[in-house]
């Protein structure tokens, strides 16, 4: 296992100095704190250090949005007088997206967005989604309270269920969750800032990998803020399913990123228990 230098959330960025010991699991820095503390992009940020990444994001496939099943990953759009922002969704049901946790959390504000100001795109392309819909609630990890100032941390815990308010997936369709193989070939596809008005995919993740850490997986996807709550896919008898949700960034003191996702076991039977309801 490499040496982790620095872990950053995308969309708004952490960086968290951690030991260079040799680890079995990548230090989740503030992850485990009860404040949010952003930081710096680990990715395509500023300089010309991040150019090598900044190219691995403008490589990724373009894919059309509008088409199956494409058109079930989407935007999560927020705006307000003070910031504008957008991470990436996925239908996992008639009227529920699978998102990370921390894109509903206003840093400024040092609070929790409220869902009515959240809007979901499906199969947003250049301006226009083939559906959207206003959220309704969201879910969250038991150990968040949307009610209080703070992020909670730990990995496990960065995932969030949306409900909307109109059932889009009936008619865009939607992708079901799949427990993960160790060893698996994953993608993401997901709205990166680079170009946050197309739909591209990374099929540079390699292998799925679960560390000890149970419920979080690394894999080599090039990633970047935008990127956030994108699914991890796996492609079984040539249908695409969701083994994670993309969460964050770890940087090798190399300089080599690795992305780290939330399995799919770990939320799952929180949208079992929502779908039977």
């Amino acid at each position: 296992m490499p040496r982790f230098l620095a872990v950053a959330m995308l969309t708004v960025c952490w960086a968290i100095a951690v030991s260079a010991s040799e680890q079995s699991v990548p230090d989740t820095g503030s992850h485990r704190d009860e404040v949010f503390h952003p930081a710096l992009d680990a990715i395509c940020g500023r300089g010309a250090r991040m150019s090598e990444g900044c190219a691995a994001i403008r490589a990724r496939r373009i894919v059309d949005a509008a088409d199956p099943p494409w058109r079930a990953i989407g935007r999560v759009n927020f705006a307000s007088i003070e910031i504008r922002q957008h991470c990436t969704g996925t239908l996992v049901g008639d009227r529920m997206v699978l998102t990370a946790a921390h894109c509903l959390y206003n840093v400024p504000r040092k609070s929790w967005i409220p869902p009515t100001s959240l809007r979901f795109a499906a199969g947003y392309q250049r301006g226009q989604p083939v559906a959207q819909a206003r959220v309704l609630r969201y879910l969250l990890d038991p150990a968040q309270d949307s009610a209080s100032r703070d992020f909670r941390g730990g990995m496990t815990r960065d995932w969030a269920l949306l409900e909307l308010e109109a059932p889009i997936g009936r008619d865009v369709g939607f992708l079901p969750l799949a427990e993960p193989e160790a060893g698996e070939p994953a993608r993401l596809a997901g709205y990166a800032g680079l170009r946050p008005h197309v739909l591209s995919v990374a099929e540079d993740c390699g292998a799925w990998t679960p560390l000890a850490q149970r419920g979080i997986a690394l894999t080599a996807c090039s990633a970047m803020p935008g990127d956030s709550g994108a699914p991890l896919l796996v492609e079984r008898d040539g249908a695409l399913l969701v083994a994670g949700v993309f969460s964050t960034i770890v940087v090798t003191e190399g300089g080599i990123p690795h992305s780290l996702a939330v399995a799919a076991p770990v939320f799952a039977p929180a949208l079992r228990a929502v779908l039977a309801n």
